[in-house]
């Protein structure tokens, strides 16, 4: 389809392992930077040939960029995503697809109505973990799928992140910070999600931030830092989804899927790759599959490669999908408040299988 025009919004921490992939690729130009601070847009731009540094607004009326890759914190997600369909441009953003419900509702209404593409990470579900573990239960090799568990469990960001506020505020906590790289991972496996029940509590009101210049200070907690859900997919199958900031690690594989003759491990969602394990009844242990579907050694931006590709038509990490995903998560915390179970609307068709795509392939190198 040609090389994308692409313009940045958004030059924050996970710019580095997007711009590892995009950088070079043939397939991508990146044409434009922006950020709220104009020195660190200059800088970035200084090290990408032929990119500018501009103001949101200048990207946002420039004819030459096709696609806006929404780097922004979620607050911001909605808005710049808005601001790119009313001009015309595909957008490709970071997770969540916006910060409430009722936003990412209107973001998928206005991206239809005009006609413009627009995907969602995480994108790590296009790496051979996910696709290979989505196409060993299409082929029957467990059989029919009964039920699934996901399990994330960690002490929290302010253990290492320097500033973790965001985290703990209303928007962030484990569900809908981790949940994501899960919902989408046994989404994209299993189908889509009918309705959830979960239940939800905290271990503390405060934090204190263990590294960098705000070391020893403490940090309010608004939100609840551990949530367990009941997940009811399409089909029948039932999830067990555990999200936790208030453990300190857990031997739980990340994934498993159970199925009537045997069982999948799937590996963390998070990362692209890793080994799929399958255990059948009456043999012992577990047996590595070879990859057989998704983009080999994926990385980040591998969603927006596959979107330039593929045409607004053919978004694997689609908006749909995000849509899907954040609805299932606010229903989550929703009825952990309630004690209600509570019905999921949406209903996305599944992405075209990502055939099994060597790196060089997808990456583009010559």
């Amino acid at each position: 389809m040609g090389q994308r025009s692409v313009g940045i919004v958004g030059l924050g921490v996970i710019l580095g392992a997007y711009l590892e992939t995009l950088r070079d690729h043939p397939d991508i130009r990146i044409a434009a930077v922006a950020d709220l601070h104009p020195d660190r847009a200059r800088e970035i731009a200084a090290g990408i040939p032929g990119c500018r540094a501009l103001t949101v607004d200048e990207l946002m009326v420039d004819d030459g960029i096709e696609t806006v890759l929404n780097l922004t914190i979620p607050a911001a997600h909605a808005d710049i995503a808005l601001r790119a369909i009313a001009a015309g441009k595909d957008v490709y953003g970071e997770k969540p697809l916006a910060a409430t419900l009722e936003d990412a509702r209107f973001v998928v209404a206005a991206a239809a109505d005009a006609q413009v593409g627009l995907g969602c990470a995480p994108d790590t579900v296009l790496g051979t973990g996910t696709q290979t573990a989505r196409l060993a239960v299409e082929s029957g090799l467990i059989g029919r799928p009964t039920g699934a568990s996901a399990v994330f469990i960690a002490p929290g960001h302010e253990a290492w992140h320097p500033h973790p506020d965001f985290y703990y505020r209303q928007g962030g906590g484990p569900l809908l910070d981790m949940g994501p790289y899960y919902v989408s991972s046994l989404v994209h496996i299993l189908g889509p999600v009918v309705s959830v029940i979960g239940a939800s509590g905290r271990t503390r009101d405060e934090r204190v931030i263990a590294s960098g210049e705000r070391a020893g200070e403490r940090i309010p907690v608004e939100v609840d830092t551990h949530v367990a859900a009941v997940l009811v997919h399409s089909d029948g199958a039932v999830t067990t989804l555990t999200t936790s900031f208030d453990g300190a690690r857990t031997q739980a594989p990340p994934i498993e899927i159970h199925g009537e003759r045997g069982t999948l491990a799937v590996p963390d969602p998070n990362t692209f790759g890793g080994d799929v394990l399958l255990a059948e009844p009456g043999i012992d242990g577990w047996r590595t599959l070879e990859p057989t579907a998704g983009f080999v050694d994926g990385a980040r931006g591998a969603g927006l490669i596959d979107f330039a590709s593929r045409g607004r038509d053919g978004v694997r990490a689609s908006g749909a999908i995000a849509l899907h995903v954040l609805e299932v998560m606010s229903a989550i915390l929703r009825s952990s408040k309630t004690g209600q179970a509570v019905p999921i609307l949406s209903r996305p068709s599944l992405p075209e299988l990502v055939p099994l795509t060597p790196a060089q392939t997808w990456r583009g190198i010559r």
